[in-house]
């Protein structure tokens, strides 16, 4: 298929412009967070920006910002493994935000979390998307999910159609 952003069709586009879009226009929450270990909660927010050129001061300054974002500032000097799973999970949205994208994809962002950080993190999407119109595309085998979304697509047996709940 093909896709459109910023006016460019992506499949147009160099290596070189691809990957632009990919650091300026998107951000990416995984499932299983992917957070690097040895890095602070900071350091993993602020890795994005170093492929921008930006200096420590202004990467670590958005970091705090984007950390605030997702409340967990006070938790901005501790290690993955000091977090639990929905704090990490936080972590990696605003790592996600940190490039101020337009777009964030996420890969069953909800999937290993329980319940209750689950609602508050779809609560956080929903306040970014109306706050700030960020476009979140969520991929999900949660209908729970899917049905707090203004707009579901369901793909089965290789086609898109679009779901509608009544």
């Amino acid at each position: 298929g093909k896709y459109v952003i910023g006016g460019k069709e992506i499949s147009e586009c160099s290596d070189k412009e691809r990957s632009a879009i990919r650091n300026h226009k998107i951000g990416f929450v995984f499932q299983q967070y992917n957070l690097l270990p040895k890095m602070t909660a900071v350091e993993n927010v602020a890795m994005p920006l170093i492929y921008r050129g930006m200096g420590k001061k202004e990467r670590e300054s958005i970091a705090a910002e984007m950390l605030e974002k997702v409340d967990m500032v006070d938790r901005g000097h501790h290690k993955p493994t000091e977090l639990s799973g929905g704090q990490q999970q936080r972590v990696a949205i605003a790592r996600a935000l940190a490039g101020s994208p337009t777009i964030i994809i996420g890969d069953e962002p909800t999937g290993a979390l329980d319940p209750r950080v689950g609602a508050e993190i779809m609560e956080l999407f929903k306040k970014l998307n109306e706050g700030e119109n960020i476009t979140f595309i969520l991929i999900t085998h949660d209908m729970g999910i899917a049905k707090q979304c203004q707009r579901a697509i369901e793909m089965k047996d290789g086609l898109l159609n679009e779901v509608y709940f009544s």
